[in-house]
């Protein structure tokens, strides 16, 4: 088997870095927030074995990939943009596009507004939403006492402050809190509740460092987390979320577009995501904007990291699916 080769590659104006394996068909393989390449570890060799090229990059703002200053320059639109521009780097005509938690919006909008490069479209954690339905303040209305925590990001400096204290502590709370290995998540997942942030006491006071970590996650790959996150900071993945209110108005044009590519849809029902208000009705509903959708897996006792927390499930279902469009 290949080993993973680590590269950088000039792809839509910014420097990113990508770690890739194998050879064959090629997975781009999107991470969310507040993550790495490294979140895809387990789905690199699987991948490889079942006859494929993973491609796994640092997305723009994270790692070892340039971050732009400017807070504009995160829109998904870029951000589909640097997918685009990965493959023509790597001179790859097509590929398949995966991605988790805010990787999932860029994967769905990569096979939205590019079928021609994207032949198929995987979405972990976070469904394939309609412009105008996203989940912000309006729909998780401020209390005297909470924000929502997308509203709690939008202030340059606030967020990255409470979690750069420590970052440790900031990613193993994170990891541990949203996992389904938390036994007080019932709390975070309360729809009344869910993604609230205290104004006084902000987002890491409803989280908890473990003094153990569950079995999917050792210290050691906490480490390479942290080690990333103090060199990069926070600032650069905060900005995909202030740039939420832009994306809809850049997306206008597409409102109504479906999906025309075989799709995979796959959540842990213990995932905060799903707690959403009216997010029951998106996943319901997705058939009807991603017709070539193939299946909807829910995962039970998985929480958010969904192929972090379930790697033989989810490798199982994405090499299923590979195949099936092969």
């Amino acid at each position: 088997m290949s080993k993973a080769k680590h590269h950088t590659v000039n792809a839509n104006g910014i420097r990113i870095h990508l770690v890739e394996q194998g050879e064959g068909p090629v997975v781009l393989l999107c991470h969310g927030f507040p993550e790495i390449w490294h979140s895809w570890r387990h789905q690199l060799s699987a991948l490889v074995e079942a006859g494929f090229r993973a491609v796994a990059p640092d997305m723009r703002g994270y790692g070892d990939t340039e971050s732009p200053e400017a807070i504009d320059q995160y829109t998904l639109l870029h951000l589909v943009g640097d997918m685009v521009g990965v493959l023509d780097a790597l001179g790859v005509e097509t590929a398949v596009i995966a991605g988790h938690d805010w990787g999932a919006p860029v994967a769905w909008h990569a096979a939205l507004l590019r079928p021609d490069r994207f032949r198929g479209v995987v979405g972990l954690s976070v469904p394939f939403i309609p412009r105008g339905q996203v989940f912000t303040s309006p729909k998780t209305p401020a209390t005297e006492d909470a924000v929502f925590y997308q509203e709690y990001f939008q202030a340059p400096g606030v967020a990255e402050a409470e979690y750069e204290q420590n970052i440790r502590t900031s990613v193993r709370s994170a990891l541990y809190s949203l996992s389904g290995d938390f036994p007080g998540g019932q709390a975070l997942l309360n729809a009344d509740s869910v993604g609230m942030v205290s104004r006084n006491d902000g987002l890491l006071a409803r989280m908890v460092d473990p003094p153990s970590l569950p079995s999917w996650i050792s210290e050691a790959e906490v480490d390479v987390y942290v080690a990333q996150l103090s060199r990069s900071g926070y600032r650069g993945g905060l900005n995909w979320y202030r740039n939420i209110s832009r994306n809809g108005e850049l997306l206008a044009a597409f409102d109504g577009l479906k999906i025309t590519v075989p799709a995979l849809y796959i959540a842990g029902d213990r995932d905060l995501v799903l707690a959403f208000r009216g997010m029951d009705s998106v996943i319901a509903t997705l058939k009807q904007r991603v017709p070539l959708l193939q299946q909807t897996i829910i995962l039970p006792g998985c929480g958010h990291w969904t192929q972090q927390e379930r790697p033989k499930e989810v490798n199982s279902a994405i090499i299923g699916f590979l195949k099936s469009i092969a």
